[in-house]
């Protein structure tokens, strides 16, 4: 099977209806239908995040979704100073001294849970990035908590509030889900508040996500002679785009540039803007290409932009480059996968490779 076939099936598994609508609009840079907006070209896609004013807290959107998983006091909502005080102090966290305080705790996993490749054994690779993901956060967030427990809890309350907000007729009993299973990861991460909440959410989910699908294609497309590569890692990320959907809403009017475009595409406020990262990192039809990356700019997009750019680009990209560091020497090849049909976000349930 092909990388690219099969990763497709991620999508045809977990997502269908809503990347088939999706991948048919592709071909206009900008699309209204009603209310929103279906923004895919990379440059209204950076305009969607540094020129038009977002409502931070609105239903549907990823900060909505983050303050009704963490009872409010985010990232996502805060303004002004708090707002800058807390990115800085994650972004400490997160810079190269940071991500180098939490390398030897995944380096260490890493060697441990690959050794039966070593004896010709399989191994499934979900788990693995589960417990690398729990047990990286952990220490992130300063928590004595084990990795496992809190990844499970992570990815459960964002499965279930994923269910709870697909469109439809409101599901009380999912909706009931989604809040039992925010509370019990609030519970777990008590210490570290809203924002320990809510980071755990989002490095747990990508990190799971992301990890064994590139691991996969790198598998499909045997590019383990690139491993030693920074452009390797980079180039998975751009084209897994392992958040491939950012759902936001306009505070405020402006306009998107759109190629070919006289006028561009003007946004109203309140305006839902569905930006297609996948779309903008041309994901669809470009593979990966260690030898000729996409632009930095490009490739960047996967982890947003301005102010609005994700603050652990950095370690996703060294946690990867490890993983794919760590594989190469077997060469493995994918014996079997299964699409996790129930995930927030697209991904497998079972990888499970085995030396080449």
């Amino acid at each position: 099977m092909s990388a690219r076939s099969r990763d497709r099936r991620v999508y045809l598994g977990s997502h269908p209806i809503l990347f088939a609508l999706l991948a048919a609009a592709r071909r206009r840079p900008a699309q209204r239908l009603g209310g929103t907006l279906l923004v895919h070209d990379p440059e209204a896609f950076t305009a969607a995040l540094t020129r038009i004013g977002l409502d931070r807290t609105a239903e549907g959107t990823t900060g909505g979704a983050a303050g009704r998983l963490a009872g409010g006091d985010l990232l996502f909502d805060q303004h002004g100073e708090v707002h800058r005080r807390a990115r800085r102090d994650l972004a400490d966290r997160l810079g190269a001294a940071g991500v180098a305080r939490l390398r030897p705790i995944w380096t260490e996993l890493l060697d441990r849970r690959l050794k039966p490749l070593a004896d010709g054994d399989p191994v499934d690779l979900v788990p693995l990035a589960a417990e690398l993901a729990g047990t990286t956060t952990a220490a992130l967030l300063d928590l004595d908590i084990d990795g496992h427990e809190l990844a499970a809890a992570a990815r459960e309350a964002a499965s279930a509030a994923a269910r709870a907000h697909l469109p439809g007729p409101r599901r009380r009993r999912a909706e009931a889900r989604a809040r039992e299973a925010a509370a019990r990861l609030s519970a777990l991460v008590s210490p570290g508040g809203g924002l320990a909440t809510m980071l755990a959410v989002a490095a747990v989910n990508t990190t799971v996500a992301a990890l064994p699908r590139a691991a996969a294609w790198a598998a499909d497309a045997n590019l383990w002679g690139y491993a030693g590569s920074p452009a390797l890692a980079d180039e998975l990320l751009r084209v897994i785009a392992p958040t491939p959907l950012l759902p936001r809403v306009a505070a405020a009017p402006g306009v998107l540039p759109v190629r070919g475009g006289s006028g561009g595409c003007p946004v109203r406020a309140g305006d839902r803007m569905l930006l297609v990262a996948r779309h903008a990192v041309d994901a669809p039809r470009r593979d990966p290409d260690p030898e000729s990356p996409a632009p930095a700019w490009i490739a960047q997009l996967v982890f947003g932009v301005g102010a609005h750019a994700c603050p652990g680009a950095r370690l996703a990209r060294v946690q990867l480059a490890d993983l794919l560091l760590a594989l190469a020497p077997f060469r493995p090849m994918v014996l079997r996968a299964r699409v996790d049909r129930r995930a927030a976000l697209p991904g497998w349930r079972s990888l499970i490779v085995r030396p080449s």
